[in-house]
């Protein structure tokens, strides 16, 4: 028996040892995910009244930022083919821009919001039943419609930080029409995240935005499970209630050495391999 055979022998033996019980758990099992890499191109920016006469008047802009704002899901059962769901996806973006106008010094820093929807088909297996718990209230109104979702999965994404891939900044009067905030439906709780109205100006100039965006998409049932316990999750250290001076406090961190001397390429190859 050769000496790595040993180790994964006495290791197996300690798990083993440490073994004391199993037990059943309630927990969300994925059916199916698919990760994307979207390269989303122009993208129009749309700004409320307060901002938009500043758009109209740029003569360059920057991105200092992306935020994701909200993602909305909405999972459908796909005709024809038994435990396949399409996944309705809507990505909502603040856009953080540096804006430069004719004769003024300093640039402003103006908000804008941009959208994205893309469908995406999963499994998330059959479902036939209702689940009901002690947390839904009785004096809850039931709603036919809240019933019939009950047997659909649940979908979840992760997104990645979105990367900003390019910046136009192009006169409208030379560009097809662009849809109106009202035609696209912007939802009240995006809307009130701005100052202003999306509805109340006639933009001039549109500003169209390139992102890239890394995500993860899952669809998820209620299962019970079957699980071995070892032991009590106790904690392993006590909580820190330091009353050091901040000088102190700032003596315990570590020289960032990496900030100042960043590694080379070759060193860098080595790390990701």
């Amino acid at each position: 028996m050769s000496e790595e055979q040993i180790l994964d022998s006495e290791l197996e033996n300690n798990i083993l040892d440490c073994f004391k019980d199993a037990i059943c758990i309630d927990a969300s099992r994925i059916y199916d995910s698919c990760s994307n890499k979207d390269c989303i191109e122009n993208l129009p920016i749309y700004f409320t009244d307060c901002v938009q006469p500043l758009i109209n008047r740029a003569t360059n802009v920057k991105v200092q930022h992306i935020d994701v704002l909200h993602a909305n899901l909405d999972v459908e059962p796909v005709p024809f083919n038994k435990g396949f769901y399409s996944i309705d996806i809507t990505i909502y973006f603040k856009i953080k821009l540096s804006v430069i106008e004719p004769a003024i010094y300093r640039p402003t820093k103006v908000n804008g919001l941009t959208m994205f929807s893309k469908k995406v088909i999963l499994y998330g297996g059959e479902g036939n039943v209702k689940t009901f718990s002690s947390y839904c209230s009785q004096n809850t109104k039931i709603n036919s419609h809240d019933l019939e979702v009950r047997n659909l999965p649940k979908a979840t994404i992760q997104l990645s930080k979105p990367i900003a891939l390019n910046l136009q900044l192009i006169n409208l009067q030379n560009n097809c029409c662009l849809p109106t905030p009202n035609q696209l439906s912007i939802p009240k709780n995006i809307a009130e995240t701005f100052e202003g109205e999306f509805n109340c100006c006639i933009p001039e100039k549109i500003i169209y935005i390139s992102i890239g965006l890394f995500s993860i998409t899952q669809l998820e049932r209620k299962s019970q499970i079957m699980v071995p316990i070892y032991d009590f999750c106790i904690p392993s250290k006590d909580c820190n209630c330091s009353t050091d001076s901040p000088c102190d406090l700032f003596k315990k961190i570590q020289f960032p050495t990496e900030e100042f001397f960043p590694p080379s390429i070759e060193q860098n190859k080595n790390i990701n391999n």
